[in-house]
């Protein structure tokens, strides 16, 4: 059966951050992803997990100035200390939180700077990131994003995440396949996800259009989830929607897949 973790940077805004975790489990999630953890001391959400039971399986490296619209700097020329100082602060945090995915974002596009010259240097610095999160045991991924959420972001399709994780092997980086950013960018989410499945860590889940919880859009969702399984993906899929109303009120998605 498929296994779901809540996004409780999107879902249960209705709460303050640190009272999330509750929530989540309360409405019988086993683990959770977040965006990131930075403005909170680790120890703290560290707590706030095993309180409740908890697991945490993803969140994301530093973006750099995300107020200013950053979204990631791993494929930017002239980044590269303050990208290692990133996963350096990254890693911290999933060593105390005991959490195996780290998600290292792109970035966007900086105009006049040839594509060829992003990719090298993405290479070189997932690379580093993979040596480094290797010995903690975490896995890096790399999330493809769709042109209309993030105008400009460097990674958009899912043969293009696979290509880079195939160069710098499979064994070492990881794809997290967001099924909402492929739906809205490439369609054929079930082939996508059957031909990509050996490099798929990662799984997250939203409706078309509108990011909101599966079932309000165009997606066939019980299908989907079925497919998934039929095809044994045994990671975590993370519920990265933006509730259409009251978080509780759009679970009746979920309740064939509550722990």
């Amino acid at each position: 059966m498929p296994r779901f973790a809540a996004n409780i940077s999107m879902m249960f805004t209705e709460l303050p951050f640190l009272d999330r975790f509750a929530a989540a489990r309360a409405a019988g999630f086993a683990a959770v992803e977040f965006l990131f953890p930075y403005e909170f001391p680790a120890a703290e959400i560290a707590r706030r997990l095993q309180d409740n039971g908890l697991s945490q399986v993803l969140f994301n490296a530093p973006p750099g100035d995300w107020a200013a619209g950053e979204r990631g700097c791993a494929a930017l020329p002239g980044r590269g200390q303050e990208f290692r100082d990133g996963i350096r602060k990254a890693l911290d945090y999933a060593t105390a939180l005991a959490c195996p995915r780290l998600h290292v974002m792109a970035g966007l596009t900086p105009p006049g700077v040839p594509r060829d010259t992003l990719l090298a240097t993405y290479a070189v610095n997932l690379a580093w990131a993979a040596e480094e999160c290797a010995k903690l045991g975490v896995k890096p991924v790399i999330e493809p994003i769709n042109h209309r959420d993030i105008p400009g972001f460097f990674l958009n399709t899912t043969d293009e995440g696979a290509a880079i994780i195939e160069a710098i092997g499979p064994e070492r980086i990881g794809l997290q396949f967001d099924l909402y950013h492929c739906q809205v960018t490439e369609g054929d989410i079930v082939k996508r996800v059957e031909k990509h499945l050996p490099l798929i860590a990662h799984m997250q889940v939203a409706d078309n259009p509108g990011r909101h919880e599966p079932g309000t859009g165009e997606v066939n969702w019980p299908f989907v989830f079925r497919r998934i399984d039929e095809l044994g993906f045994r990671g975590w899929i993370g519920c990265e929607y933006r509730p259409a109303g009251a978080t509780l009120d759009g679970l009746g998605w979920f309740q064939p897949y509550k722990s």
